[in-house]
């Protein structure tokens, strides 16, 4: 790992919303890292959008990518991973994943990365509370449950909802549209499941996670209501997300989640740079 007088070379693996937001601000300068480069499938949009940042950084291969770079930032698809993952190890590099329902199954990318010396890491995204129920964790756990509330802009073109053709802009109130395990939401909505995989991960086998997902007419916010019980006792946490400005199906809070968890590997404070005035987190989530 670099030190503080060497900056951490990080590669942005996906320019959406989130990957844009994260490559702004390493090109701002504000943490002790550098933007070694970015990858999209979209090579075309990788060079328009890597042409607007000052330090224009190269366009690269996804292997070009991972051997220049100390750590990358997945912010592509859950559909990347299986590439990715295994291409980031074998290289001895670290990645920040923050498609974490890809993620859900494959335990052995952690055991080989721990015996190879990389490091998978997840960000606590669009919600609060993994630190406590990583502790909580430690004694019995009777139940995790997620009441994920969704505007119906942000489901829209989720596989499930088509393939059971349900007709979200017919809803007149919230209405149940899935209700089951964490991993079945994981794969039923990949691009509105972080949340889900998150606690997943998190709570591991200790005991089942239950994820309902709510259609919300109305809403304009991602809305996820965690609740968890065991031997330490119970707690309910509500957060109220606004949705990013680029990408309604993601929340703002997961971008920022990103920047803090990086800010927290470079041993950086976050610079008070635009409308981002906030401090990192002690610690980025990992299994």
């Amino acid at each position: 790992m670099p030190t503080n007088s060497s900056p951490l070379q990080i590669g942005v693996f996906g320019v959406g919303a989130i990957g844009q937001m994260v490559a702004r601000h390493l090109d701002h300068g504000a943490l002790n890292a550098v933007l070694a480069g970015v990858t999209d499938q979209d090579a075309s949009r990788a060079s328009s959008f890597a042409a607007q940042l000052r330090s224009a950084p190269p366009v690269l291969d996804r292997t070009e990518l991972i051997t220049r770079s100390d750590w990358i930032v997945e912010a592509a698809s859950q559909a990347a991973l299986p590439a990715l993952i295994p291409e980031v190890i074998a290289h001895h590099k670290n990645v920040l994943v923050m498609s974490v329902g890809g993620l859900l199954g494959h335990d052995d990318w952690f055991h080989v990365a721990a015996r190879r010396g990389s490091r998978i890491l997840f960000p606590s995204g669009a919600i609060a509370a993994l630190d406590g129920l990583r502790s909580a964790c430690v004694g019995r756990m009777d139940g995790v449950t997620l009441t994920s509330r969704k505007p119906v802009r942000a489901l829209e073109g989720a596989s499930y909802v088509l393939e059971r053709g349900i007709q979200l802009r017919a809803l007149r109130e919230d209405t149940v549209i899935f209700d089951g395990p964490a991993v079945e939401a994981a794969r039923a909505f990949p691009a509105t499941s972080n949340v889900a995989a998150a606690l997943a991960l998190t709570v591991g086998d200790r005991c089942e996670v239950r994820v309902r997902i709510v259609a919300s007419p109305a809403g304009t916010r991602n809305i996820h209501e965690i609740e968890a019980a065991g031997e330490f006792g119970r707690f309910r946490i509500v957060i109220e997300n606004v949705p990013s400005e680029a990408n309604p199906k993601t929340s703002k809070l997961a971008a920022l989640s990103a920047l803090a968890a990086l800010a927290s590997l470079a041993d950086s404070p976050l610079a008070p740079d635009s409308d981002q005035h906030r401090r990192p987190s002690p610690a980025t989530a990992s299994r």
